[in-house]
């Protein structure tokens, strides 16, 4: 990477002693401090959306929300958080990165706090947007200074902290939001915050130099861009989150909201390519690292995101598991990548980072794969081995894929490089938990009547099935046999719902091993970062 000092080239490498040969550069523990604060600072803002995914029904209840309308409480934070990721380069420029940084790791503590407090759902949506986009600041900050503060050779080791916070916290998030909600009460998934974001403050502000602020440059913005990067993005977050449940291009909602997203996003695209100073510089795309890099991270957040969702409904659903029973389960996607994600970087300086990305993608995938003949007793035990190897997998990927991505990205186009491969990710997520909705609607109702085609009263083994519930539902007090028998029929019809949704669940899984295959053939096409560095950016 462009940060890094020039190495010597191989005739004066092989005239000058080794000792005499510039070593790595010595990386301070200022700088490691400010690094590990900020990949704290992301940890949190990540952990905070599956925390909070995993505690909805409670806090539903408590400040009186409908579940239709309770989904804005998830929907307002991830909609902020998508629109101030690819902002935060620009914007760490013109307040500088440690202002900038202080003061979004201060509201988003504050904000947190507050949450906890919320009195009914208006307060929620507005508290929880505020934290979105304070805490969506911490993402994009974060990875970019572990690529502009820290010399080529150390940046694997930034990145596998990185990863913690980008696989790591949405797989272990459940677990402590199923923890807290069931023995403490919903209000400590908000309170959780307040340590940790307390020591990430203590270290960003004696770690980060203190720079002018360049406050002309909002004169010199990309407002077009800006605004119709805001409006689209909040419109199709909006149209992910709420599309399946409002039958997506049947409300008129929908489709107002879908055409709004169309137009905003197609003008931003225009403005950032015809801009003399864009927002994000999205030529970027065309460099084949970066391009395919991006592609393959797009892919790891349908994963990611969508399995970090369909687990949860499937437990809870099928086997009627609470919050933390669902916690427990989950645990095993995230305890074993704690201790592999460290391993990481010692992988990276023997072997092809590509080939550990190659490893990584195969194996998520087959955890998906593992799990596509589900059935009615499929849950903890059945789920251990799936959810190991797609712990192992996830902790293979995501460092390596970020330093072969970002190989090449100059400083000046770091903080679009870091907008762009982690807004990508996260509508990754938007786009995978939509689809996966919406592909366990249609499938539930395509494997039901496919079901109940066999399940007929013409077939001997119905009958002697009616039979049989009939007698049971006499003999436990139902006094009528006409009543007796309407329950058997609505007993069979659970029965098969049930297996419908099973078999549903299963295609599912199928979907994201599917995505995750593709994103192994995009991982194909990256060169090694050597030649990157050497044969330019392309």
């Amino acid at each position: 990477m462009s940060t890094l000092q020039p190495t010597a080239d191989a005739a004066s490498a092989a005239s000058i002693p080794a000792p005499a040969a510039p070593a790595t550069p010595a990386v301070s523990a200022k700088t490691w401090i400010a690094v590990i604060g900020a990949t704290l600072g992301a940890f949190m803002a990540v952990l905070n959306i599956q925390i909070v995914n995993a505690s909805l029904a409670d806090i539903q209840g408590a400040i009186g929300a409908g579940i239709d309308d309770g989904g804005w409480i998830s929907t307002s934070y991830l909609i902020a958080e998508i629109v101030v990721i690819p902002l935060s380069g620009w914007l760490a420029q013109v307040f500088s990165i440690r202002i900038y940084l202080l003061t979004n790791a201060t509201l988003f503590l504050v904000f947190s706090a507050a949450c906890a407090l919320a009195q009914d759902l208006p307060q929620m949506i507005m508290l929880r947007a505020v934290q979105g986009f304070s805490g969506g600041v911490l993402i994009p900050m974060a990875f970019t200074l572990i690529i502009t503060l820290l010399p080529k050779t150390k940046q694997p080791i930034g990145l596998a902290l990185f990863a913690i916070s980008a696989t790591f916290a949405p797989a272990i998030g459940p677990t402590i939001g199923g923890y807290l909600t069931e023995n403490w009460g919903w209000q400590y998934i908000f309170y959780v915050n307040l340590v940790p974001g307390t020591l990430m403050i203590a270290m960003l502000w004696l770690s980060l130099e203190a720079k002018p602020m360049q406050l002309s440059l909002l004169r010199e913005g990309d407002w077009p861009g800006i605004i119709t990067m805001a409006i689209g993005l909040s419109a199709l977050q909006t149209v992910l989150e709420e599309g399946n449940k409002d039958d997506w291009f049947g409300s008129p909602f929908i489709v107002k909201l879908s055409i709004v997203a169309a137009i905003a996003l197609t003008a931003f695209l225009v403005i950032e390519l015809t801009a003399k100073k864009p927002l994000l510089n999205l030529r970027l795309l065309v460099r084949r690292n970066f391009g395919f890099g991006i592609l393959a991270n797009f892919l790891l957040g349908i994963a990611l995101y969508g399995s970090v969702f369909i687990l949860p409904v499937y437990l809870s659903r099928i086997q009627g598991y609470n919050a933390e029973q669902i916690g427990m389960v989950l645990a095993w996607t995230g305890l074993p990548q704690l201790l592999l994600i460290p391993l990481v970087p010692r992988l990276m300086q023997r072997f092809d980072a590509r080939i550990i990305i190659g490893i990584g993608f195969a194996l998520f995938a087959a955890s998906n794969f593992m799990n596509i003949y589900m059935t009615n007793d499929y849950a903890t035990d059945q789920l251990f081995w799936p959810n190991v190897v797609r712990a192992v997998g996830q902790a293979f990927v995501f460092a390596p894929l970020s330093a072969v991505a970002t190989a090449g990205i100059e400083p000046e186009n770091a903080g679009s490089a870091s907008g762009l491969f982690n807004m990508m990710r996260n509508l990754g997520g938007a786009i995978g938990i939509a689809l996966l909705q919406t592909l366990l609607t249609k499938r539930e109702q395509y494997h039901s009547n496919v079901l109940m085609q066999s399940v007929s009263v013409f077939e001997q083994a119905t009958r002697t099935r009616l039979e049989q519930l009939t007698q049971y539902f006499i003999n436990h007090g139902v006094l009528d046999r006409a009543d007796a028998a309407h329950r058997a029929y609505v007993a069979i019809g659970h029965v098969v719902q049930k297996q419908a949704y099973i078999l549903a669940f299963s295609d599912t899984f199928y979907l994201l091993g599917v995505a995750l295959i593709v994103a192994l053939i995009a991982s194909l096409f990256l060169k090694k970062p050597g030649q990157v560095s050497a044969g330019g950016a392309h």
